[in-house]
């Protein structure tokens, strides 16, 4: 039979021999981290997801009215400064991380892991269009699946160092021409794979002076550019570039400052916080979508009425259930129910669920 070729520093010593790989220990940074994108995303979302209602009409209620003029934010502008566009790259680099550490457990364990990595993508890809079609246009998944056939699954043939560049190409670029940000996805993705072919997110727990450096480097150029965002205003020619950059920065201030206090005595409390909800992220993400329409239906008025302490609260009393969900969950069992139920459709084979007593 033969062996796809993996890249370089994913093959057996070995000649002609499949590639092996010891088991990886969990890493629990990585399930903070997206946990506590998932909870950012929802704060981003509440309103666009809450439209939904005004365009649709769902749960059977008449579309509602939008107002001819929204209505001035009662709380200033802080979603815009340090929620939207921050938190969606963080989500993006995760997807690109994972999707490697699974290609290095896919290669010791089948001969041919790219495949299953395939049927992985479209399993997600048929998710995401029921999302999109079925309840909310914004869907994100669709876009994931795409780009990981497109972009991120092409990328495994080629040599990390030509990922590195066309990672930077493709993150750099799509902020200068002022794209929209699911532009940067497919760079994220990118960058993702390469600090996990290097190494860097195994070493994401040991490392301490690094991220704080880069901390102080995303946050002396986040404040920079926000300000420039600030000074532009939404109308204004560089709106677009200052956004999209100062949404990176606070993305990589926000990765950085949590490795940092993943090292400080909060580790624990960190864990139990954010942990559960990103380990059932795909779950949890789907889930908030019905719990996001259904608070809308149950609150009345259009969105466009909700000042940021509203949406806080929206996204506040969504969140803790699924975090108390996703704990008890995680308890008795491995993984969440579609977390499950993915990757039994990736493997082809029934998972064990349970824990073992």
């Amino acid at each position: 039979m033969t062996h796809e070729t993996l890249p370089p520093e994913a093959q057996a010593a070995g000649p002609g021999q499949p590639a092996t790989f010891s088991g990886r220990a969990r890493i629990s940074a990585l399930d903070v981290l997206r946990g506590f994108a998932l909870c950012g995303i929802l704060l981003a979302n509440v309103k666009p997801i809450a439209h939904m209602v005004e365009v649709t009409g769902v749960f059977g209620t008449e579309p509602l009215a939008p107002p001819a003029v929204a209505p001035e934010s009662r709380d200033g502008a802080w979603l815009g400064l340090f929620v939207d566009q921050r938190f969606f790259p963080i989500f993006s680099l995760l997807f690109g991380v994972g999707f490697s550490l699974l290609l290095d457990s896919a290669a010791g364990r089948t001969a041919r892991p790219r495949v299953l990595l395939l049927r992985r993508l479209l399993v997600l890809l048929a998710l995401g269009l029921a999302h999109m079609f079925l309840l909310w246009r914004g869907d994100i998944l669709t876009f994931y699946a795409v780009f990981g056939l497109l972009v991120l699954l092409p990328s495994t043939w080629l040599p990390r160092w030509a990922v590195a560049g066309l990672a930077a190409v493709l993150i750099v670029v799509p902020p200068i021409f002022g794209l929209n940000h699911s532009a940067l996805i497919p760079g994220l993705f990118l960058l993702g794979s390469v600090l996990t072919r290097y190494g860097v997110v195994d070493r994401f727990e040991r490392s301490t002076r690094v991220p704080a450096v880069l901390f102080l480097v995303f946050v002396a150029g986040a404040v920079s550019v926000t300000r420039l965002q600030i000074e532009s205003g939404v109308e204004g020619e560089h709106f677009s570039t200052w956004f999209g950059i100062g949404g990176l920065l606070t993305a990589g201030a926000y990765v950085c400052a949590l490795l940092l206090l993943l090292r400080t005595p909060l580790r624990p409390v960190l864990q139990r916080l954010f942990a559960p909800l990103g380990r059932m992220a795909l779950t949890n993400y789907l889930s908030a979508t019905v719990l996001v329409l259904l608070a809308t239906h149950l609150i009345g008025g259009s969105p466009d009425g909700w000042s940021e302490t509203t949406v806080l609260l929206i996204a506040g009393a969504i969140l803790v259930p699924q975090w108390l969900a996703s704990t008890l969950w995680l308890r008795r069992r491995r993984q969440g129910p579609l977390e499950w139920l993915w990757r039994w459709a990736t493997w082809g084979h029934r998972p064990p669920l349970r824990r073992t007593p």
